[in-house]
Parts: C-alpha cells; sequence; structure tokens
C-alpha cells in the first residue's frame, strides 16, 4: 500500500469511529461529513468517478447539511462526557464483522489491473464492441450509464432528487404547499 491509502484508510476508519463514538451530535455530523468525503475519494481512487462525486455530492454534501440543519432546528442537551460509553458485545461484533469482511479483499484484483477479471469480461467486451451501434451515443461510458443501466441511473437521480426536496422542506420553502 502506498502513503496515500494508508492514510486515506486510517481517515475512513478514524472518522468512521469518531462518527460512532463521540457523544456530542454536531461533532458527529463534522465526522460523518468527513467520513463521506473519504469514501468519494476512495471511489475516485478506484476509477468510479461517477459514484465517488454522488457520494461528495449527496454523503458529504446534501446529508451533511441536513444533518447540521436537523440540529439548529432542535434542542441538545450538554454533555460533559466528549464519547460515548462503548458497548463491549457491539464493538466486538462490529470487530468480527470488520474481520471476516476483510479476508475477501486479498481476492480482488489491484487497482488498474490490465489482467482483471472485468478487463477481459465477456459482458465488458459486449459493451465495447455493441455500444455505439445499439444506443446511437458518441459515449460509452455515456451508452452503458443510460441505456443498459438506465434503471440504477433512474434511482440514483431519485435518490439526488429525493435528497434535494427533503433540504427544501427541512429549510422550509415552501415545497408542498
Amino acid at each position: 500500500m502506498t502513503p496515500f491509502e494508508i492514510a486515506l484508510l486510517a481517515l475512513v476508519v478514524g472518522a468512521a469511529v469518531a462518527t460512532a463514538a463521540l457523544r456530542s451530535v454536531l461533532s458527529s455530523v463534522v465526522a460523518f461529513g468527513a467520513y463521506s468525503l473519504g469514501i468519494a475519494i476512495v471511489w475516485v481512487f478506484l476509477r468510479a468517478p461517477d459514484v465517488g462525486l454522488t457520494e461528495a455530492a449527496v454523503g458529504a454534501g446534501v446529508m451533511t447539511v441536513l444533518f447540521l440543519l436537523t440540529i439548529v432546528k432542535t434542542e441538545h442537551p450538554d454533555t460533559e462526557r466528549t464519547f460515548e460509553r462503548l458497548d463491549l458485545r457491539a464493538a466486538g461484533v462490529a470487530a468480527a464483522l470488520v474481520l471476516v469482511l476483510s479476508t475477501t479483499l486479498f481476492a480482488l484484483p489491484a487497482v488498474g489491473d490490465a489482467n482483471s477479471a472485468v478487463s477481459d469480461d465477456d459482458v465488458t467486451e459486449y459493451y465495447l464492441d455493441n455500444a455505439y451501434e445499439e444506443t446511437e451515443v458518441k459515449n460509452a461510458v455515456t451508452a452503458v450509464l443510460a441505456a443498459y443501466r438506465g434503471f440504477d441511473t433512474m434511482g440514483e437521480a431519485a435518490v439526488v432528487y429525493s435528497a434535494g426536496v427533503g433540504l427544501l422542506v427541512v429549510l422550509d420553502r415552501g415545497v408542498f404547499g
């Protein structure tokens, strides 16, 4: 692993732990925003910039703003402790789950590996061979997102739209009346 990857992993894990462990709701929301931004960078690093952009916009952007606005509109008690008390059983279960899921990481190809299963997969070859003729779109990525994965893209658009409507409702912009 490169130093950048190690730092990014430390950011994501540290922000996730801070989100769960901080007692102050405001501090927890800020840690969640940092977590979402870290995950967005991970997606860009894994060569999925569309997913990274969506994560940055919805996760780090819209959701953080919604959480902060919710805090402003609600009362929150003063806290004496900085961190929540740790439930050791729950932490043990979470750690065990992370360890079990981490065993699958060794089966993944390296990022950008020319011999990965995706590069010579039948579906990938079909998209590259037929995308231009079947969709009449000049960009293969756009053809895949708009034509072959149209329902998935429509679902992503619905999520972004719902987040926007939620933001307008929280801001009292009179969306529904």
